[in-house]
């Protein structure tokens, strides 16, 4: 196919961008599932009216952000959230030995709550509307090594309060039960002395110095979905970043 005829299909953007953002659109919609088996270059290329190269370069981007995993000799896959690339891409504590293992978790309490102000403006909320609040304790190997904090708006986890048990793997749960997928995530960091209630649970004496990470997850239409305040011990791991 020509370049003119290519771009009378996707014109403005790039087209690459265009096919991109037309196949990210299945994942909103539910049309493609986790796990599922997404159809070939060929024919995403006949489908879209674009060459199999422009499907290439719009699926390397989606691989690349993790929405997509290619298996050898088996073709690409919608990514589940449970695979150890996608937990890894936001979970950022690597022990000092470098072996790296995604902490267990234990839910301390889980609240029904008015938003606070830092919770309306980061899930942008309306004033007067309420968020669930967990709070939890992760471990480790056996040791108690993060306190989190939680929040979501009730509003877009309609029955989120009524759940019998809160799994480890939350992101799981939001693409499972609410259609929900975590598609980037910002991060601050900044040093915090324990305040008597986390350091009761990770063990430590009050003040000792711990790493908060503030993060704000979106999903793949770049809506908040998720503020977490994690407070991390960090005498036997460190927070692990790569640059490019």
């Amino acid at each position: 196919m020509s370049e003119t005829a290519e771009t009378a299909a996707f014109a403005y953007r790039p087209l690459y961008a265009q096919v991109r953002e037309n196949l990210v659109r299945r994942l909103i919609d539910g049309a493609w599932q986790p796990g599922q088996l997404i159809p070939s270059e060929i024919d995403l290329a006949k489908e879209l009216g674009v060459s199999q190269g422009t499907i290439r370069k719009a699926l390397d981007a989606m691989t690349a952000e993790n929405l997509l995993i290619r298996r050898q000799g088996r073709g690409t896959f919608v990514s589940e959230p449970e695979e150890s690339r996608i937990l890894f891409q936001f979970y950022r504590l690597v022990p000092d030995s470098g072996a790296r293992s995604f902490p267990n978790s234990r839910i301390l309490k889980r609240l029904r709550e008015t938003a606070n102000e830092v919770e309306r403006r980061e899930l942008k909320i309306a004033a007067g509307g309420d968020v669930i609040r967990l709070e939890r304790v992760r471990t480790i190997d056996e040791k108690p090594m993060i306190v989190e904090t939680i929040s979501l708006s009730l509003k877009r986890f309609a029955g989120f309060e009524d759940l019998e048990t809160v799994p480890n793997n939350v992101y799981r749960l939001y693409s499972e039960r609410w259609g929900i997928t975590i598609g980037r995530a910002g991060e601050r960091l900044k040093a915090i002395a324990a305040s008597k209630a986390d350091a009761r649970e990770l063990g430590c004496p009050q003040g000792t110095p711990l790493l908060e990470i503030n993060r704000v997850a979106y999903d793949l239409e770049g809506h908040p979905v998720e503020l977490r305040l994690s407070r991390c011990l960090t005498d036997v791991v460190h927070y692990s970043s790569d640059l490019r």
